[in-house]
């Protein structure tokens, strides 16, 4: 909720309806926004309201660009790293003076409009109470930096939208958020006269190939018929559709994301497109604040293709089309499944290396102030030292990811000219060096190479920056995967058997499997206790829950019940003395269990249960059965249960089976029907090493369904009298 003197009429403003505000009031706030961009210079703006709940700013109107191009920020909450969101959450104006710039602090952002374009972000306040945020817009380009806008002017224009919405709150008609932002009317340009107007269409008429012209929303307003002509259509037939919707061939998605990079950067842009059945067009766009001119020739490739001279800037043709932002989006969504570092690494370079066209991905972590190679990709034989020879851990590599600032390289004459020291790398020619920060802190660095000199245009250098920060988010998180699964590896071998004894008489195998992806720890667990050389303790057992809690419980259980089997205990009193300590321990969690005490030389088993799945014994003829076992209660809550025991014939050739619910449990299917499944599933295995039956068992178990619970099995087999 917005903080407010008086809490009462800050409710009665959060409850009052949006509608509310009439159109009157509205038309002021439009007024008050097309202000705003006037004093400040910018070329267009969008004005952000707070949200009734007060935790989510939503586009209420635009200016200068239709507001459908602001579509990823309908919606904005407070807590997101978005440039409105932080200027209202820090009090503070937000400036980003270069398209690089917003992808490096806002990847996602930069992505979602890779154009070229100055943004300043102001929250609008009363003394400290939030209304909403100011966005404005200005052209920029790669090589002259744009000036800072006057702080002044902006927070004047921010001071007059709060008093205005703060006046209509209190007034009783608050504005909040319309359902759906608009985009602000323009003021009506000036009317030409009749033989005005019929010199410039005859003007335009003259001139060589075709003439048009589109408002803010892509609509054609003007079309001379050369233009149509040239298009494949006719002036009746274009006027008033949008090109990239009236013309069949047009799919090529090039029209339109250049028509929205001229109206957002306010910059002129071109760019070619083939008109079935093999024609190809050249098309220039000069935008300003009324709409977009456009001029278009025939055009041949092979012949106005000419080198782009050495020093020029990076070119702003040539942008990063609709089709390969999707790629990159693609890309961007697959991230959030990667796991490890080595998935992050493959995953990049399966997308980056085709949809940039380049030759070699290399990635390094930043740790303990160098950086430790982890992967390269595309190039054969692959190196470890991609970046023109020099290594990733040289002053170059270093300062680059200490600034945190990208690199681009067309020519290994442009990497001499800033590292003289560089030696050329063969087949390589030019590079992308980016920096990989996450949350202000180095993660890394991701370089990629091409096997010729390639000119980065500014769209494409957006767009990899920004990349590389969601690079840098998956990355982190693929570290810390790595670490707790190393961590989980460690904790699950040193609290299961290392080993199963080896007894005379007996022929065991086991397996674990947790539950949990990407954490391989859990709370089941098994153990075979040798008590004398025809005597031992079998015990498997399933703490309620998963994950580390879980683990750490069986880490006490499982040493209390092995050490009661190595003293001898028989089942009944092993159950009982470790159903007392974990009653004692208290830890709010419950434990299921089963103990079998083995005697090889006559043939039998002793077998208690606390709430465990009852064993399954495979007779020597071949036909299994799920034994009877009177069940005892969970261990940790009575502490004076009791745990009947029963006899059971153990045969030479005879397998006993133990099992964690896990291994039978599938949704919707009775567990009684599920153990009499695994029996049957044991009938038909035949004779079979026992690590091959214990793998059967868990494979089949996977493939059936999938699994919500930690497996843990243990196959005994009485091999011979001992």
């Amino acid at each position: 909720m917005r903080a407010s003197p008086d809490d009462a009429a800050a409710q009665a403003r959060a409850s009052t309806p949006s509608h509310a505000a009439g159109p009157a009031s509205r038309a002021e706030l439009d007024r008050l926004l097309e202000l705003a961009a006037r004093d400040t210079g910018a070329h267009a703006g969008a004005l952000f309201l707070l949200a009734p709940e007060g935790e989510a700013l939503r586009l209420e109107v635009a200016t200068g660009m239709p507001a459908d191009f602001l579509a990823p920020w309908f919606g904005v909450g407070l807590s997101n790293r978005v440039p409105v969101a932080d200027a209202v959450r820090e009090r503070r104006l937000v400036w980003l003076s270069k398209p690089q710039e917003l992808a490096r602090r806002y990847p996602r952002t930069a992505i979602a409009m890779p154009y070229h374009f100055a943004v300043a972000a102001a929250p609008i306040l009363t003394g400290s109470e939030p209304w909403g945020a100011l966005l404005l817009f200005w052209p920029c380009c790669d090589t002259a930096e744009v000036p800072a806008p006057s702080h002044e002017r902006v927070g004047a224009a921010c001071r007059r939208l709060g008093r205005f919405l703060r006046d209509a709150a209190d007034s009783g008609h608050p504005l909040t958020p319309a359902a759906y932002p608009r985009t602000a009317s323009r003021p009506p340009v000036q009317e030409w006269e009749p033989a005005q107007a019929l010199a410039a269409a005859q003007f335009a008429a003259r001139l060589p190939g075709g003439s048009g012209t589109l408002d803010l929303e892509g609509r054609f307003t003007y079309l001379s018929e050369t233009a149509a002509g040239l298009l494949g259509g006719t002036v009746s037939g274009l006027l008033g559709r949008r090109p990239w919707q009236a013309l069949s061939w047009s799919a090529d998605p090039a029209f339109e994301d250049r028509f929205r990079a001229a109206v957002v950067s306010r910059q002129p842009e071109s760019f070619t497109a083939m008109v079935p059945p093999g024609r190809w067009l050249a098309f220039e766009l000069h935008p300003d604040a009324t709409g977009v001119s456009v001029r278009v020739v025939p055009y041949a490739p092979g012949r106005h293709r000419n080198a782009a001279p050495r020093g020029r800037p990076a070119p702003r043709g040539g942008p990063i089309a609709l089709g390969e932002l999707y790629q990159v989006l693609h890309m961007a969504a697959a991230l959030s499944e990667a796991v490890g570092v080595v998935d992050v690494v493959d995953l990049v370079a399966e997308e980056m290396l085709p949809t940039f066209r380049a030759q070699t991905l290399g990635m390094a972590l930043a740790e303990e102030g160098g950086l430790r190679f982890v992967g390269c990709r595309g190039y054969n034989p692959c190196p470890t030292e991609i970046f023109a020879g020099a290594a990733l851990t040289s002053p170059a590599a270093a300062g680059t990811l200490a600034d945190g600032v990208p690199a681009f390289f067309a020519t290994f004459e442009d990497v001499m000219s800033a590292y003289p020291l560089a030696s050329p790398r063969k087949g390589l020619h030019a590079w992308a060096y980016l920096p990989l920060i996450a949350s202000g802190r180095p993660v890394g660095l991701c370089v990629l190479a091409f096997d010729r000199p390639h000119q980065f245009s500014g769209n494409q250098r957006t767009v990899l920056t920004a990349l590389a920060g969601l690079i840098a988010q998956a990355l982190e998180r693929a570290r810390l995967y790595d670490a707790s699964k190393e961590l989980a590896e460690t904790l699950q071998a040193a609290m299961l058997p290392d080993s199963l004894p080896d007894m005379p008489g007996l022929d065991v195998a086991a397996r674990y499997l947790p539950s949990v992806s990407g954490m391989d720890i859990g709370g089941d667990f098994y153990d075979l206790v040798r008590i004398d050389d025809t005597t031992a303790a079998a015990v498997i057992g399933d703490v309620q829950g998963h994950h580390v809690r879980a683990a750490a419980l069986m880490g006490r259980i499982r040493p209390a019940i092995r050490s009661q089997a190595a003293a001898g205990a028989a089942p009944a009193e092993a159950l009982c003395q470790a159903n007392r300590q974990l009653v004692d321990l208290d830890p709010g969690r419950f434990v299921s269990c089963l103990y079998a005490w083995l005697d090889l030389a006559r043939h039998q088993a002793l077998l208690a249960t606390a709430g465990h799945p009852p064993p399954v014994l495979l007779h020597p003829d071949g036909h299994a059965e799920v034994l009877t076992v009177p069940p005892g209660l969970l261990l940790g809550i009575d502490p004076e249960a009791d745990y009947p025991t029963t006899e059971i014939p153990l045969e030479p050739g005879a397998v006993l089976a133990l099992y964690t619910d896990g291994l039978v449990e599938t949704p919707g299917v009775d567990l009684d029907e599920a153990m009499g499944g695994l029996a049957a599933r044991l009938a038909r295995t035949g004779p079979q090493p026992m690590d091959r039956l214990a793998q059967d068992l868990i494979d089949e178990a996977c493939r059936s369904a999938t699994r919500t619970d930690d497996i843990a099995l243990l196959l005994i087999r009485c091999a011979a009298a001992a």
